[in-house]
């Protein structure tokens, strides 16, 4: 049984992608599989076993420090593939690549457009090591097999492999969402402003008996402001999620509740997520909640295609308001894009087909 070995500096022990999805997969195809991540203790689950490394103090640590420390656990491991999930571990991959080592490197964010965005730098610096950054990573990275988890990716990365980031297949089998007649809304994921937060804090003070449910990672600082733009309404915003990560069988639990009016992803306009294919989409698909969504040309293709949802501007709170109410008042029409998502999810948009070219990928790298 051949050895494989899974790394991470940055993501928690059970990552959907990394645990959940790509680890879980290669269990299940024989595969001898280690993940070497920063956590609390040395354990086997679901047949993966999970080597520990100390959890870092800051970035800088985890950057250096960390990053050596699942080196040399990688070392120790000897194993036939290394699957490294972070850009900071690109030179860990390199050294692994001298000793003679398949590696592959996993995208799972466009770094470039992140970096161009972050606000605690000024704004030509941003544009400045975003470009440095997007020559080295393509230069650098040469060495490896790469995996995406964005189809845009294949632009700057055009020997990838897509293995896109559509969700495993049994988890909302028995769900129903039937019944949606007081608004219901749901978010899940990473709580920040370039992903909506304060207009969903809005949308409580602008639709009579709404509740808002904002599961996912949020620090205190812009929960507070969540609140206070939600005002004497702010007991019908409920964030789960202040200062800490939330589990993913967290989220599950919130998807199985069922009877949703929609799952929420209604962002503002940035370079960063236009193109991109939001794992929730399909995920809100699976659990049949109609999607509401900006209209980026992309999200826009996805749902005019699946019929799964709406689309609306996300600068426009009357719009977005009409929209929500739509739903509530038609269930006939909100219920077929229920079925609709559903079924785009079962023929195409689900875990099965990226498991089967993950799979094809170590089969040729191991012989």
């Amino acid at each position: 049984m051949a050895r494989v070995a899974h790394l991470t500096s940055v993501h928690p022990p059970y990552d959907t992608r990394i645990f959940h999805k790509e680890c879980k997969t290669l269990v299940e195809a024989g595969y001898d599989v280690v993940l070497i991540v920063p956590h609390d203790r040395d354990e086997i689950v679901d047949g993966i076993k999970i080597r520990t490394v100390p959890k870092p103090k800051g970035r800088l640590s985890r950057m250096t420090r960390t990053a050596w420390q699942v080196y040399r656990a990688a070392i120790d491991e000897n194993a036939a593939v290394y699957h490294f999930h972070d850009p900071e571990l690109i030179p860990i991959g390199l050294l692994l690549r001298m000793r003679g080592k398949q590696v592959i490197y996993d995208v799972h964010e466009d770094y470039i457009t992140s970096i161009r965005q972050k606000k605690y730098l000024p704004h030509f610096l941003c544009l400045l090591l975003a470009s440095f950054w997007g020559k080295v990573e393509t230069y650098i990275t040469k060495p490896f097999q790469i995996v995406l988890a964005e189809k845009y990716y294949t632009r700057r990365f055009p020997n990838g492999i897509t293995v896109l980031n559509y969700p495993i297949r049994t988890y909302f089998a028995t769900l129903s969402n039937e019944g949606r007649h007081q608004p219901r809304l749901l978010y899940t994921g990473v709580v920040s402003e370039d992903r909506g937060a304060l207009l969903y804090a809005q949308i409580v003070t602008l639709i009579d008996n709404v509740e808002v449910y904002i599961v996912g990672r949020c620090s205190k600082s812009l929960a507070d402001r969540m609140r206070q733009m939600a005002g004497n309404k702010r007991d019908r915003l409920h964030i789960e999620g202040e200062g800490f990560h939330v589990p993913y069988s967290r989220i599950l639990d919130y998807y199985a509740r069922g009877k949703w009016t929609s799952g929420l992803a209604i962002f503002p306009p940035t370079t960063h997520y236009m193109e991109k294919e939001l794992t929730k989409f399909f995920e809100y698909m699976e659990t049949g909640m109609p999607i509401v969504c900006s209209d980026f040309p992309v999200w826009r293709s996805l749902i005019e295609e699946t019929g799964a949802g709406l689309c609306v501007d996300p600068l426009d709170l009357k719009a977005i308001t009409n929209t929500i109410q739509y739903l509530v008042d038609h269930p006939e029409e909100a219920e077929e894009m229920s079925q609709n998502g559903r079924r785009a999810f079962e023929t195409q948009y689900n875990w099965d087909s990226e498991a089967k070219k993950l799979i094809e990928l170590y089969s040729r790298l191991i012989r």
